[in-house]
C-alpha cells in the first residue's frame, strides 16, 4: 500500500507540474512551454525577466493558477472528510450545500455589508457562517431516527441549495449597483479569474493548516467507516468529533468560496477517483486528493479560459458539467442497493 500511495502521489506531482507549465502556456496569449519554463526559472532566482510574456505570466495567470491548485486542492479534501462523517460517497461541499451556504453569507456581506467587508476578513467570517449553518441545516434534516440514507441526504442538500439559491437571486434583485450584480453572479458561478498574489495568503494558510489538522485526524475517520456502534465501542465519540470537524471543514469551505464563488462537483469527484487509487484509508487518501483537486481545477479553468476564447466561461460552469453527468453515474449505482427516497 506504501508503494501504491507513493507511485499515486508521484503522478499527481508530476500531472501538477504539467498541468501549471499548461495552464502558463495556454490561453488567449499563447506562450512556448520552454519560454515559460525561463520566465518562472528566472523568477524563481531573483533575476525575474521583463516584457509582455513575464507579465502575463508573473501577474495575470500564476496567481490564478495557484488559487486554483489551493482552491480545488481543499475542495476535495473537504469533500473527502465530509463523506467519511456521513458515510456516503455521494457527499460533496456543493451538494451539501456547504458551498451555496458560504456563497449565500458572503453575497450578504457584499451587498450590504460594505463597512465589514472593507475590514477584509468580513467576507470570510460570513462564508464560514453560511458553510456552517448549511451543514448542519442538511444534516439535522437527512438524519431521522438515529439513521441517515442517501435518499434523504440529496433531498435535504437539494432543498438547501434551492433555499439558498432564492436568497441569493433576492440580494441580486436588491442589490443596487451594477458592481455588485456582478458580484453576486461571480459567487454564484464561481471563478479564478480575480486572483491576485496579495489574495494567495489566507487561502493557503487555510488549506495548510486545516489540511494539516485533518491528516492528524485519519485515524478517528478511519473508525467512522466501522459505523456509529463500531466507532464509539473502539472509543471515538462520535457525537463530538463530527461536531467538531464540521466546523474545522466549514471553515476551510468558507474561506475557499470566498475567495473563488462556488465551484461545485470538485469533492465528488476527486475524492472517488483517488479512494479507488490509494483505497478508503484517509491517511493516505487526504494527500492524494489534494493533489488530484489541485490537478483537476486548473485543467477545469484552463477548459474555462480557452474554449471559447477570448471569451471566458465560468470555471464553476465547466466543473458542472463534468461532475453533473459523474454524480447521475453515482446515484444509479447507488440506486441499486437502496431507494432514492430512502
Amino acid at each position: 500500500m506504501r508503494l501504491r500511495t507513493g507511485a499515486a502521489l508521484a503522478v499527481l506531482a508530476a500531472a501538477l507540474a504539467a498541468s501549471v507549465i499548461a495552464g502558463l502556456a495556454l490561453g488567449p496569449v499563447r506562450i512556448a512551454p520552454d519560454r515559460v519554463l525561463d520566465i518562472v526559472l528566472g523568477g524563481l532566482t531573483g533575476n525575474r525577466p521583463t516584457g509582455a510574456f513575464a507579465s502575463i505570466v508573473w501577474d495575470v495567470r500564476m496567481p490564478r493558477i495557484l488559487l486554483g491548485a489551493v482552491v480545488g486542492a481543499g475542495l476535495a479534501v473537504a469533500g473527502t472528510v465530509l463523506q467519511a462523517l456521513v458515510r456516503n460517497q455521494l457527499a460533496d461541499p456543493f451538494l451539501l450545500g456547504a458551498s451555496s451556504g458560504a456563497s449565500a453569507g458572503a453575497v450578504l456581506v457584499i451587498v450590504f455589508g460594505t463597512a465589514a467587508a472593507g475590514f477584509g476578513m468580513g467576507v470570510p467570517l460570513a462564508a464560514f457562517t453560511g458553510s456552517m449553518a448549511a451543514l448542519v441545516a442538511v444534516y439535522a434534516m437527512a438524519r431521522r431516527g438515529g439513521t441517515m440514507t442517501t435518499g434523504r441526504l440529496i433531498l435535504a442538500g437539494v432543498a438547501v441549495q434551492y433555499i439558498l439559491s432564492a436568497f441569493t437571486s433576492l440580494v441580486l434583485v436588491l442589490a443596487a449597483h451594477p458592481d455588485q450584480i456582478r458580484s453576486v453572479l461571480f459567487w454564484t458561478l464561481g471563478g479564478l479569474g480575480g486572483a491576485r498574489w496579495e489574495e494567495l495568503a489566507l487561502p493557503t494558510l487555510a488549506l495548510l493548516a486545516g489540511g494539516a489538522l485533518l491528516l492528524a485526524l485519519a485515524r478517528p475517520l478511519d473508525l467512522l467507516l466501522a459505523g456509529e456502534e463500531g466507532a464509539h465501542t473502539l472509543g471515538l465519540d462520535t457525537g463530538r468529533f463530527r461536531a467538531a470537524v464540521f466546523v474545522l471543514t466549514s471553515l476551510v469551505i468558507g474561506v475557499l468560496v470566498a475567495c473563488s464563488g462556488a465551484i461545485g462537483f470538485v469533492g465528488l469527484m476527486v475524492p472517488h477517483a483517488a479512494r479507488m487509487a490509494v483505497g478508503a484509508g484517509h491517511r493516505a487518501l487526504l494527500p492524494v486528493a489534494a493533489l488530484g483537486g489541485a490537478v483537476f481545477l486548473i485543467l477545469a479553468d484552463l477548459i474555462a479560459r480557452t474554449a471559447a476564447a477570448p471569451e471566458e466561461i465560468p470555471v464553476g460552469v465547466v466543473t458542472a458539467l463534468i461532475g453533473g453527468p459523474f454524480f447521475l453515474w453515482m446515484l444509479r449505482r447507488s440506486s441499486r442497493t437502496e431507494g432514492v427516497t430512502g
